[in-house]
């Protein structure tokens, strides 16, 4: 858990997007070329509105996380 320290990533806001961090699940990640493999990556994320991105990020990670750790929702 050494990522955990302050100071040791540098950036203290990497943390933030790990796979799995407080509630929920990683979103998906995309990379360059925009299709392959007959696969496209969606729209929005080409789109350069951050604020929409960041909107997607999170309801992908609130269904993934629904899907794959239903009981990572549950109120403890």
């Amino acid at each position: 858990m050494g990522r955990q320290i302050p100071g040791v990533l540098g950036e203290e806001n990497s943390l933030t997007g790990d796979s799995y961090n407080g509630k929920f699940l990683a979103f998906p990640q995309y990379t360059r070329p925009a299709v392959y493999d007959g696969l496209e990556v969606p729209p929005v994320l080409l789109g350069g509105n951050h604020a929409e991105i960041e909107k997607w990020r999170r309801t992908k990670q609130i269904e993934k996380t629904k899907q794959r750790r239903p009981d990572l929702l549950k109120d403890k």
